[in-house]
């Protein structure tokens, strides 16, 4: 018996592993602070609950069309229309059970064995570990510190070949908090047209951004029908596992993509929709009041964490991530990751499981209470100061 070549390419996300090693710890009786999972510590908005529950109990608990309910793609497609300043149809939304899905379909249905797949690194892992898996090449686009965590632009340009087909782009940036700029994205768009390079643009934290105005690359000319935007509500509205995302993809694409859900999926929970539909029609606050308690949890991590010697940290734009340098201390991120778990009680990731360039880092996720983060800085503190 053994496994297939494509599965044992598969890789993982280390923050699931780190918050199992987490669960274990506290089942034993430790306390331990939780930085290490990208999930916002919110409940899910009460409108939003109650509409769900109301879903159910109307019988929205069956199968429904595979690419999602018409009147929640178009409403999908309205907002999206209006938040990118793009024209958007509802036949070109795919709705998902979580946003994995989408890089998935995307990858699965374009990248053959031996295409090429530029990738931010340091990145969501599973961008690499689905390129592995589909047979194709991944090509690592540095993220590096001294640029704020932004593209290079002119090393892109190098990296394209006649064998690149897809670009993957993630701002605001998991794990480091970075935004590509608005110049910088219109010069990659035109990269990507001149070279024939579909985008699969990664904007699930496009409302997590705390002084700039988001912007898409698909607002610039030609894109629209060469890039897929991947979105949902796990991190706007505090819904994780309620598993809903959306892809929208070009025209070309769409059958293609129903036909890889039928496969999949089936279709997304119908009564999960329905809770997503209140979420974009109806009241916003509680977005705007979870993107200011990041913020004010942001300005107070970073600016107590740059106390602790040895460690450094820029300012996140977005998300609610910081990716800290550690690079000083005598202990690689691994190993600091570990002990921090296993002596100090703070859940944390390496920046090594975000790829190559995190080595030397530490993902620092402030989703939990001022309280919390800082316990934790004062247990990061005094681990630092013995080492």
């Amino acid at each position: 018996m053994s496994l297939t070549h494509s599965v044992q390419q598969l890789g993982t996300e280390t923050a699931f592993k780190v918050l199992a090693k987490a669960k274990d710890l506290e089942a034993q009786g430790r306390n331990i602070v939780h930085l290490e999972i990208g999930q916002p510590d919110f409940p899910t908005p009460a409108n939003i609950v109650a509409a769900g529950k109301q879903a159910i109990d109307e019988g929205w608990t069956s199968y429904g069309p595979t690419c999602g309910q018409p009147d929640f793609r178009e409403l999908i497609a309205e907002h999206i229309s209006t938040t990118r300043g793009i024209n958007v149809q509802g036949s070109q939304v795919v709705v998902t059970p979580g946003g994995k899905p989408v890089m998935f379909y995307a990858i699965l249905a374009l990248v053959e064995e031996g295409d090429e797949v530029v990738y931010p690194d340091p990145g969501f892992p599973i961008y690499k570990s689905l390129i592995d898996f589909a047979g194709g090449k991944a090509i690592p686009l540095p993220l590096l510190e001294v640029n704020d965590f932004s593209f290079d632009v002119e090393k892109l340009e190098t990296l394209i070949s006649d064998k690149t087909k897809l670009l993957i782009l993630n701002s605001p940036q998991n794990p480091t908090g970075g935004v590509l700029k608005k110049e910088d994205l219109e010069t990659i768009a035109t990269l990507c047209v001149k070279h024939d390079v579909v985008i699969l643009t990664d904007e699930i934290y496009s409302q997590l951004l705390y002084d700039d105005t988001f912007e898409s690359i698909t607002q610039f000319d030609g894109v629209s029908e060469r890039a897929i935007i991947l979105d949902g509500f796990s991190k706007t509205y505090s819904m994780t596992g309620w598993r809903l995302g959306y892809g929208i993809y070009p025209k070309w694409l769409v059958d293609s993509i129903e036909n890889l859900m039928v496969n999949s999926n089936s279709c997304t929970a119908s009564f999960t929709q329905r809770a997503g539909m209140e979420a974009l029609s109806g009241p916003q606050d509680s977005v705007v009041q979870m993107r200011e308690a990041f913020r004010k949890r942001r300005d107070f991590f970073i600016e107590e964490l740059n106390k602790i010697p040895g460690i450094s940290c820029r300012v996140p734009k977005g998300a609610f991530y910081a990716f800290a340098n550690v690079s000083q201390l005598p202990l690689s991120s691994k190993e600091l990751e570990n002990r921090l778990l296993e002596e100090a009680g703070v859940a944390c990731l390496a920046g090594d499981g975000f790829g190559e360039q995190g080595r030397g880092f530490i993902r620092f996720s402030y989703a939990n209470s001022i309280e919390n983060i800082g316990e934790a800085l004062s247990r990061i503190d005094v681990f630092v100061a013995k080492l």
